[in-house]
């Protein structure tokens, strides 16, 4: 898709973060824009920010409070925001959240509410989303992580619900390739977000050491980076020459991987 003038994208996790940029960057593409997000405050902010970077008169930001893991209010909220807009012809999944931690002081709740928000309400969405697509065409992207190709130390409940994204995402594109409805799944690594900032403040030293080197992306470059692998059709997009080098180098050399981030981790454990 290179073309988003009056197009309608749907982004829950739209009020701030990645979803908050990729709505700035279609907005100036001539987008109309539904935002999605469980807190009003932020919504009302977003909806403000992303009208400023709107490409033309007339194109319609609006914002509706959801929360993803509840499946009944997804349908809820988008059956009455299509039946008011129409058919979103783009659904662009950023909501979700990482509270990395040694896996045994991971609470079982923890898991399963990271999995409610990360993986099924990405499958909520995707199921209220479709029914209305089919027949039209138009673009699905499911946000997950490189830690959804790559697994860390600290992040078990996360990398759970991002692997498992990364798998529904390619069984969904092949799913819908017929009805010309394409599949992205984006896995942009650590990026600038007030989500970011809540996962450092429990990261274990071991975490802390692994990503140090790593490079810490803005989230309008994620943005860009999902635009263009969008007008290629790309369905893995990883933005960051780093981060594509870090999958590529885990994908045909998983041992030398694995031997740079075990040293890593000794030696913050022998820090502690």
């Amino acid at each position: 898709m290179r073309d988003f003038d009056r197009k309608l994208v749907f982004i829950p996790g739209g009020s701030t973060g990645i979803g908050l940029a990729i709505a700035r960057a279609l907005a100036a593409r001539g987008a109309d824009l539904a935002l999605f997000a469980r807190r009003r405050e932020p919504l009302a902010a977003a909806v403000d920010e992303v009208t400023r970077h709107c490409r033309h008169g007339g194109q319609r930001i609006v914002a509706h409070s959801l929360d993803v893991a509840d499946a009944d209010q997804v349908a809820t909220v988008f059956g009455a925001t299509i039946a008011t807009l129409g058919a979103p012809d783009v659904l662009i999944n950023c909501a979700g959240r990482a509270l990395p931690n040694y896996f045994d002081r991971v609470p079982l709740a923890q898991f399963e509410e990271t999995m409610r928000i990360n993986l099924h309400g990405c499958w909520h969405t995707v199921q209220a989303a479709l029914p209305h697509m089919r027949g039209r065409g138009g673009y699905i992207v499911n946000v997950a992580s490189l830690a959804g190709l790559i697994g860390v130390f600290g992040y078990t409940d996360y990398c759970a619900s991002k692997f498992a994204l990364v798998g529904f995402s390619e069984a969904l594109r092949s799913e819908l390739r017929r009805e010309r409805i394409a599949v992205s799944v984006l896995c942009p690594p650590d990026t600038e977000t007030p989500g970011f900032a809540t996962e450092n403040s429990t990261k274990p030293p071991e975490t802390r050491a692994v990503s140090a080197g790593a490079s810490v992306l803005s989230a309008d470059a994620v943005a860009k980076a999902l635009v263009g692998g969008m007008a290629r059709g790309t369905f893995l997009i990883i933005p960051g020459q780093q981060a594509r080098l870090s999958y590529l180098v885990k994908r045909f050399a998983p041992r030398l991987v694995e031997h740079i981030m075990d040293r890593q981790i000794r030696s913050a454990q022998k820090h502690r």
